[in-house]
């Protein structure tokens, strides 16, 4: 569990979560609106060596971002409950590394292996937990909370 008082703050742990990534790697963001899913990603993104500015996918479904690897960052809120509107295979087993926000809303049983990150907001900061779904998302559990 962390504890993050601003978006700086979120924004780095998101860079910590993002230095032990590797491709094929999926983290699934779950938070309400406004709660720093795309803020987090903006610093997984740092870690990544990604220096375009990452934005919101709301309108765009998917944004692909290059760095010293491919990172993939959806938005699957407006696709509900049809996610073969989109290749996600695609990205869930591509060579980058893919960020869903909202995956919360897929079936669970498309991912073989993800780290879910559950965004709440509390007071003006926000607590995020890490809940690890398979091996290697325990690995990068494990290793993120001996950095703190």
């Amino acid at each position: 569990m962390f504890y993050t008082n601003n978006e700086a703050e979120l924004q780095d742990l998101g860079q910590k979560i993002g230095y032990h990534l590797e491709e094929g790697d999926i983290l699934i963001l779950t938070g309400d609106l406004g709660s720093g899913k795309t803020t987090l990603t903006k610093g997984i993104g740092k870690a990544l060596g990604i220096s375009q500015m990452i934005k919101s996918p709301t309108y765009t479904i998917v944004r692909e971002y290059t760095g010293d690897t491919t990172l993939y960052h959806l938005d699957v809120y407006r696709i509900g409950d049809d996610p073969d509107s989109i290749d996600l295979d695609e990205f869930l087993f591509g060579s980058g590394i893919t960020v869903i926000e909202w995956g919360e809303l897929l079936d669970p049983h498309l991912f073989n292996d993800y780290l879910e990150v559950i965004i709440h907001k509390e007071d003006q900061g926000r607590r995020v937990e890490l809940q690890s779904h398979g091996t290697r998302s325990e690995t990068i559990l494990r290793k993120v909370n001996a950095e703190n």
